[in-house]
C-alpha cells in the first residue's frame, strides 16, 4: 500500500508570506518520505470539515499544483477533487494538460460533481441541481477523453457543452489518470466503472469500503469493464507524527489493503505540514509491506 498526502489547510505559521516556502518544503518532505501522491482541495472558501472557519486561507488548486510541480519531481499531483462546475471542460482539459507537461507527466484529473453551495453563490458560480451536475460531470469526462485523443480534434455536441473543436496541443506527456471522488452507488461509482482509472472513498470502515467496492465491481460487470484495472484509493484520518501510534494505523490499513486498496491518503494538520510529513514518514515502508 502506498501513502499520499492531501493538504487542505493554508493557515500556515507565519501568515500568507510563509505559505509558498512551507508548501515547497512540504513537497520536498513528501518525496523524501517515499509518498506517491500530493493533492489539494478544489475550493475557494475553506470548508467546515477542516474545523476552520469559512474565512480561513484558501488557495486556488491548479495554480498551487503548478507551483508544487516546480518543487517536486516524483509524486503524482492532483486535486481531491475538481468541482465540475468551476471550469469549462475544454479549459479544464487544457489546465490539466499544462500541469502534466510542466510536471513531466505527473498530473491526475481528480474530479467530482461539486457540492459547496455557499461557495458557488458567494462567487457567482452557477450551482445547478444535483442531477444536472452529474450530467455535466459525465460530459466533462467525455470531453477530456476526446481532448486527450490526438486522433480526434473534432466537435463535441452534448446537452450542456458544445465545442466546435477539441484541439489540445501539446498533448499530455502521460495521459492523465482520471480519479473520480465519491461513493454514490447509483451515479458516481457507475461513472468510475465507465470512465475512471481510479476511485477515492472515505475510510469510514473496512465494511463500508468493502460494500462500495462490491457495488463498483457490479457496475464494471454490467459495463464489461475489468474491475482490476481501477486503482482504489481511500482518504483516512487518524495518523499522527507520534511514533507510538503508527503500528495501530498500519493495523487499521491492513483491512483496506486486503480489499485491494492501493493508496491511503492522509492529511497533515496544523500550520507546519512539512514537519508533520517528516514525523509520519517512517510509516511508508510499513504500509508497503501490506502489499
Amino acid at each position: 500500500m502506498e501513502l499520499g498526502f492531501h493538504l487542505p489547510v493554508f493557515d500556515i505559521d507565519g501568515g500568507p508570506t510563509a505559505i509558498a516556502g512551507e508548501l515547497a518544503r512540504a513537497g520536498t518532505s513528501a518525496e523524501a518520505s517515499g509518498a506517491s501522491w500530493l493533492s489539494f482541495m478544489d475550493h475557494f472558501f475553506q470548508i467546515e470539515g477542516t474545523g476552520l472557519p469559512t474565512e480561513a486561507n484558501m488557495l486556488e488548486g491548479y495554480t498551487t499544483l503548478g507551483f508544487l510541480a516546480a518543487h517536486t519531481s516524483t509524486v503524482d499531483l492532483g486535486l481531491l477533487v475538481t468541482g465540475v462546475t468551476y471550469r469549462h471542460p475544454g479549459l479544464l482539459a487544457k489546465i490539466v494538460t499544462t500541469l502534466d507537461v510542466l510536471s513531466g507527466g505527473r498530473a491526475t484529473l481528480g474530479i467530482g460533481a461539486a457540492w459547496f453551495e455557499r461557495e458557488h453563490h458567494g462567487l457567482g458560480v452557477p450551482f445547478p441541481p444535483v442531477a444536472e451536475r452529474f450530467e455535466r460531470l459525465e460530459e466533462t469526462l467525455r470531453i477530456c477523453g476526446q481532448m486527450w485523443d490526438p486522433a480526434n480534434n473534432g466537435p463535441f455536441d452534448g446537452k450542456h457543452y458544445r465545442l466546435a473543436e477539441t484541439l489540445c496541443s501539446p498533448q499530455p506527456i502521460n495521459r492523465p489518470k482520471v480519479l473520480i471522488g465519491g461513493g454514490g452507488e447509483r451515479k458516481t461509482l457507475r461513472l468510475v466503472a465507465q470512465y475512471g482509472d481510479a476511485c477515492n472513498l472515505f475510510a469510514s470502515s473496512v465494511e463500508e469500503v468493502e460494500h462500495k467496492l462490491a457495488v463498483l465491481r457490479r457496475h464494471c460487470d454490467d459495463l464489461g469493464r475489468d474491475y482490476t484495472t481501477i486503482q482504489k484509493t481511500i482518504l483516512a484520518g487518524g495518523l499522527q507524527p507520534d511514533p507510538g501510534t503508527h503500528d495501530e494505523f498500519v493495523r487499521q490499513m491492513a483491512g483496506y489493503a486486503g480489499l485491494g486498496v492501493h493508496r491511503v491518503i492522509v492529511m497533515p494538520t496544523g500550520g507546519l505540514p512539512a514537519a508533520w510529513i517528516d514525523g509520519v514518514a517512517p510509516i511508508v515502508p510499513k504500509l508497503a509491506e501490506l502489499g
